[in-house]
């Protein structure tokens, strides 16, 4: 990775790093056809696709008995992934479950108000596969909807000759209802519009590849979605004190997510800059996965910047917004408080990115391209909608009711005014 100094940016260098599409709105006008040969001809056209795009034939589509069988092979073979899947889903479901709200209700004279919090009645949630297996962002999808209480979740993830059975395993524990080999946007459109064997959902959640952001994108209004989830992002704010290998592990560790990753590491310290990109070079060059990190290290939107300020490089930390926020500093609290555009944040040299990944325990589907900026990661309150609720006793009505009725003729709404009348005639 070449070090480049903020200040030399051109507008061209800055919009890669702030405008992070990622080729979403390229694959629209593809996606909306695939959307809508599932709207119209359901099964078949999810098979279809699944043998072009997939290069695999399905049978049933429906797939949760294999999900319960490789979670059961997995615990008569004692095996350790599936310690690895209880213990991370243990921590996952335990910082959701404190994120429940409380229903409240509170008497303000006369006026009793509250607030109260329901699931929805189903969700989707979508699991990535290709190049990797993600069991953990089952573990990450599943589980906060089930803490939240939703009735019936489901889960699609791609089709392959044969399913991780990991991925498969994590499915059930975190508690899916049921499973379905669908994978990329015609998975999303099972989902969102319902098919003969898949059940339409109101909610879909879940990252996926540009083909799968885009459907959501397509599909948002028929269906409520989390977000618009691209591909992983890093940003690594350090000071002196910083270990450049360390930095460089966490930059490489999302580097492997993805070709199309965005990684950066800032800094207003020279040597520390020269030395992580030197260490990037010789882990990737280690790396099982070298050409997928190498794709991401040559991404438009990755680098490693010489700010001539801790202040300029907070200041691009901002802008950029990043999905993982990585602070190794002296005073990591601090530059925190001055910060607040990021997905989730990591501080210290020991908070290693990858522990929030699979197991720490906030969830790991968060904003990319910016989205930090006006909205969170996946929460138990994804899957949670409010109700308010309010009684007034006659007392309490009077007291309003020369507002009510004052604001209500204004606007030209003379039966409102007159149904608060009538109370007191």
């Amino acid at each position: 990775m070449n070090v480049r100094e903020i200040a030399d940016l051109s507008p061209d260098d800055r919009r890669a790093f702030f405008d992070r599409d990622a080729g979403v709105e390229s694959a629209r006008e593809d996606v909306r056809e695939i959307i809508d040969r599932v709207r119209t001809e359901g099964d078949v056209a999810v098979r279809d696709l699944t043998s072009e795009f997939d290069d695999v034939e399905v049978g049933n589509l429906d797939i949760t008995d294999d999900a319960a069988r490789a979670h059961e092979e997995l615990d008569e073979a004692d095996d350790e992934r599936l310690d690895a899947i209880r213990e991370a889903a243990a921590n996952v479901r335990e910082f959701h479950e404190r994120q429940l709200p409380e229903d409240w209700t509170e008497e303000f004279d006369g006026r009793e108000l509250g607030r109260r919090f329901r699931p929805i009645d189903s969700a989707g949630v979508y699991v990535p596969g290709g190049e990797a297996a993600y069991p953990s962002s089952a573990l990450m999808g599943v589980i906060p909807a089930k803490v939240a209480g939703v009735d019936h979740v489901a889960v699609t993830t791609p089709p392959a000759e044969e399913i991780n059975p990991v991925t498969l395993a994590a499915i059930h524990e975190a508690g899916a209802d049921t499973v379905y080999q669908v994978g990329g946007a015609q998975g999303i459109a099972a989902l969102a519009y319902g098919t003969e064997s898949v059940n339409a959902v109101d909610k879909i959640v879940g990252p996926g590849n540009r083909w799968v952001t885009a459907a959501k994108a397509e599909a948002r209004g028929d269906v409520e979605i989390d977000f618009l989830a691209g591909p992983s992002e890093i940003l690594v704010l350090a000071d002196e004190t910083a270990d450049p290998e360390l930095v460089a592990a966490d930059l490489v560790a999302q580097a492997e997510h993805d070709a199309n990753a965005s990684v950066v590491a800032v800094t207003a310290d020279d040597g520390l800059a020269e030395e992580v990109a030197a260490a990037v070079d010789e882990q990737a060059a280690a790396s099982e996965r070298e050409e997928t990190i190498r794709a991401a290290l040559d991404n438009e939107a990755s680098g490693i910047l010489r700010a001539r300020s801790m202040s300029e490089a907070v200041l691009f930390t901002e802008e950029y917004a990043a999905e993982h926020l990585s602070i190794v500093a002296e005073d990591d609290e601090s530059l925190l408080d001055r910060i607040t555009n990021a997905g989730s944040v990591f501080l210290g040299p020991y908070s290693a990115v990858a522990a929030g990944d699979y197991a720490a325990g906030p969830n790991h589907v968060l904003p990319t391209n910016g989205g930090a900026k006006r909205y969170g990661g996946l929460s138990t309150e994804t899957f949670l909608r409010s109700s308010t609720v309010q009684r007034l006793d006659r007392d309490a009505l009077d007291d309003v009711a020369d507002t009510v009725t004052t604001l209500a003729e204004a606007e030209g709404l003379s039966a409102h005014a007159e149904s608060v009348r009538k109370r007191f005639e």
